[in-house]
């Protein structure tokens, strides 16, 4: 059988690209795309086995996807005759001109490899980054995907998580401490209304009765005694409608027990001069 047509192919400069050199490149494409499909398989389930997170699962499968495709690039390079050492010589001038003029994007590449490598923002995690709150859906290497509360999906550049004051909610425990703020009217029996917050919160299946909820009365204000309810709760995606729940109740059973949540009130006197 004749094979000479796989030597057919076209030429640049000093090198020359045959059919037989695409075939390689795509069936070496193909392998690596196996490989990463039957490894992306084995993790899962190695994951699901052995109880691991799934941010973890997450980053590995990213690191071990970006090794393969550069080995592959690298692979197919010197398979038709690219000297990869010479080509990074050659571009690193480049590189250097390219870098000055996209440093924020250089930037945002470098982030996604602190990301991904040290752990501490995984997919899964609630983040609240300038005040919003929100679920990370995928890291990549240049930017973040990210879904709020209200169903808005946007992405992130990486530099501005890894560069700005970021709390992640679900790194160190699945339970964070919230806490409610009420008012009460000045004259009114204040271990009433510490029972009564208590009440609620222990009425509530979202909030962590493993963990001590309490009341502290804060503070003497202008027109109303100020008690804070801080509770325990893994219900971080659901934190709002959570405190919402927890608030019609309270209102509920401080409206029962007669207990008033004033509005703001201010004395205003008005002095007369008579007329000399």
């Amino acid at each position: 059988m004749d094979f000479s047509w796989l030597e057919k192919g076209i030429s640049f400069s000093k090198y020359h690209l045959t059919i037989a050199d695409l075939i390689y490149i795509v069936v070496a494409y193909a392998v690596v795309r196996a490989m990463l499909y039957a490894f992306r398989v084995a993790i899962t389930r190695m994951g699901i086995a052995r109880a691991i997170e799934p941010g973890k699962i997450y980053t590995i499968r990213k690191l071990v996807a970006y090794a393969l495709y550069t080995f592959w690039a690298i692979l197919s390079l010197e398979h038709v005759g690219i000297d990869i050492t010479l080509f990074l010589a050659g571009s690193a001038a480049l590189l250097v001109g390219i870098g000055l003029g996209l440093q924020n994007v250089f930037t945002d590449f470098v982030s996604g490899f602190v990301l991904l490598f040290d752990g501490t923002i995984r997919v899964n995690d609630v983040i609240e980054v300038d005040g919003l709150v929100a679920r990370v859906q995928r890291i990549d290497i240049r930017t973040s995907k990210v879904i709020t509360r209200t169903g808005i999906v946007m992405v992130l550049p990486n530099s501005k998580i890894t560069s700005n004051a970021v709390t992640n909610w679900s790194l160190e425990d699945n339970a964070t401490r919230f806490n409610i703020t009420v008012g009460v009217k000045y004259g009114s029996d204040v271990r009433l209304v510490q029972r009564l917050l208590l009440q609620a919160a222990n009425e509530s299946d979202k909030v962590d009765h493993q963990r001590k909820t309490f009341v502290v009365f804060t503070d003497f204000g202008d027109s109303a005694l100020m008690f804070d309810l801080r509770f325990w709760s893994a219900s971080l995606w659901e934190m709002d409608i959570v405190k919402s729940d927890l608030r019609f109740r309270i209102d509920e059973l401080f409206r029962e027990h007669n207990i008033t949540i004033p509005f703001p009130q201010r004395d205003v006197n008005i002095y007369s001069q008579s007329n000399a």
